[in-house]
């Protein structure tokens, strides 16, 4: 279909908006007949959230069946869990209130949000779910979403997320499906008291057990780890990470993992196409496009080192620009 040539196409161009693009595509095609950029728009326009989202997830499913024919992938492990931002929306917003909310830092900016939950470790760093967020959504409720998806597609037995998640709901409802987690802790009051005895001990690390409580005469139960940090800046309490996880202090090193999902959002963003629409469902489909071919690179660099060396090491091989060169050629849109 000449649309998704077009899509495609603009999310191989960074910044690249749909009208500049469906001319620039005119040229560059090897097609007869290319879309005018608003018939792209509006053909992405009437996709519903729930359609994109059952296309990507479909996409997903081929990729992870490709890459899976392979013994060195293996369909378990670490996934992580995040929200990113577009960049900060300065228009008017009039209608949009709780689709263009507040940024996750504390300021007084706005933005599009969207959550992913994405393969983390020693394995293809395949964006297994992605989903828009809107104002009023808790928490809980995206994580329990994404975990829905990632469990359909893969065996899932670690969840890494940030302390935007250390809610005691959204750790029992992890411990209930039978994961195990490890999540940084908000430092309140008796953390940071905590920490001050470490420090004046000269302590590096320290465990204890903690009770969450739930509600009525309900609890969950926890492992709070404090960490000191290396060469910290601070001299107090600021020293210490503190971290939850319902399954001992071994799975701590994971954690490391997660900033993969931090440098995979940075790649994302420069396949996204460039737009000035407050439609949501087009801005939800040019992220979750540029989550496709952000997973499409890293499968494509997976199976060429599974196919050159016989094992897989995560830095890539193959760069986003290749991938980029081979798609071109192979869709006939370059």
């Amino acid at each position: 279909m000449p649309t998704w040539g077009l899509k495609t196409y603009l999310g191989l161009r960074e910044n690249l908006a749909a009208n500049e693009g469906a001319r620039s595509f005119i040229h560059e095609s090897t097609r007869r007949r290319t879309p005018l950029g608003h018939a792209h728009r509006d053909h992405l326009r009437d996709l519903s959230i729930p359609k994109i989202r059952e296309m990507y997830r479909q996409a997903i499913q081929q990729l992870i069946d490709e890459v899976a024919e392979t013994e060195e992938f293996f369909r378990a492990g670490i996934v992580a869990i995040d929200i990113t931002e577009a960049d900060p929306f300065t228009g008017d917003r009039t209608g949009h209130e709780d689709e263009i909310i507040g940024t996750k830092e504390n300021t007084n900016e706005y933005a599009y949000q969207w959550a992913t939950v994405q393969l983390v470790g020693n394995t293809v760093p395949l964006v297994l779910d992605a989903r828009p967020v809107r104002r009023g959504e808790s928490r809980r409720d995206i994580v329990e979403d994404l975990l829905d998806s990632a469990e359909n597609l893969v065996h899932v037995d670690n969840v890494l997320m940030d302390c935007e998640f250390d809610s005691q709901h959204i750790l029992e409802m992890i411990s209930q499906r039978g994961l195990s987690y490890v999540v940084p802790k908000r430092m309140q009051t008796s953390e940071k008291a905590q920490a001050k005895r470490l420090l004046r001990r000269d302590q590096d690390r320290y465990e204890t057990d903690r009770e969450l409580h739930l509600g009525k005469n309900e609890w969950h139960e926890t492992t709070l780890i404090y960490r000191r940090k290396e060469n910290s800046e601070h001299d107090d309490h600021r020293q210490y990470s503190v971290f939850m996880t319902n399954r001992g202090s071994g799975h701590l090193t994971e954690y490391g993992y997660r900033w993969e999902i931090e440098s995979g959002y940075r790649s994302i963003k420069r396949f996204m196409a460039a737009t000035t629409s407050k439609n949501f469902g087009l801005r939800f489909f040019y992220f979750a496009f540029a989550c496709l071919l952000y997973s499409i690179w890293r499968a494509v660099d997976f199976l060429v080192q599974v196919e050159l060396t016989g094992e897989y090491e995560h830095s890539p091989i193959v760069t986003a620009d290749n991938t980029l060169t081979l798609l071109k050629k192979e869709t006939g849109i370059g």
